[in-house]
């Protein structure tokens, strides 16, 4: 079972990989970096003032440290799984489109990316609850094209990509949850 799923993930990802263009070559690193993205995030925090007012520095707080948490998390997996990363893969290394000769550390599972960027996106999914639906599907699409980009640079499989959501996912809710006991907290003082 776990062959016919390593076998899949590999097809996948090899699909996915093999779809490049000179073009995405050149636009692909930059969207794989995460300052690229400070526009996104600066809009994010603006509707997030104009919700939360003066309780947007927990949430900065609680991002920072929930980033920090599903980025350890990746990289404690990392060290014990110790799958290797696409690029370092000594069945399918030489079938994998490198760009800029940029092959990532020797194990992928899980990404890091993945998880900081699902992290990121779930926790302001769940912030922005019924309203602002544009900055709910941008966040989700940013987190997608993030994982797309890691597949297309060569460096994670789909299930690397999978796993890494996941973790983020979780500690999105749980950062999630400590921001509403820390925001009733804080109202009940002031």
């Amino acid at each position: 079972m776990l062959e016919w799923l390593e076998n899949i993930d590999r097809v996948i990802f090899l699909k996915v990989n093999g779809l490049h263009s000179a073009f995405l070559d050149a636009v692909i690193p930059a969207l794989t970096f995460f300052p690229t993205w400070i526009p996104l995030f600066l809009v994010a925090l603006y509707f997030l003032y104009r919700r939360y007012k003066s309780s947007v520095w927990i949430i900065l707080v609680a991002a920072g440290l929930m980033i920090l948490c599903a980025d350890q998390s990746a990289n404690l997996l990392k060290k014990n799984v110790k799958r290797y990363r696409p690029t370092h893969n000594l069945q399918i290394g030489k079938q994998v489109h490198i760009v800029d000769n940029y092959k990532g550390g020797q194990y992928g599972f899980v990404s890091g990316h993945a998880a900081n960027s699902f992290a990121l996106a779930v926790f302001l999914i769940l912030l922005f609850k019924d309203s602002n639906w544009r900055m709910k599907s941008l966040c989700i699409l940013w987190a997608l094209l993030v994982c797309y980009t890691r597949m297309y640079l060569g460096v994670h499989y789909p299930l690397d990509i999978i796993g890494g959501a996941l973790i983020g996912t979780f500690w999105a809710f749980v950062f999630y949850r400590l921001f509403l006991v820390a925001n009733k907290k804080l109202m009940k003082t002031s």
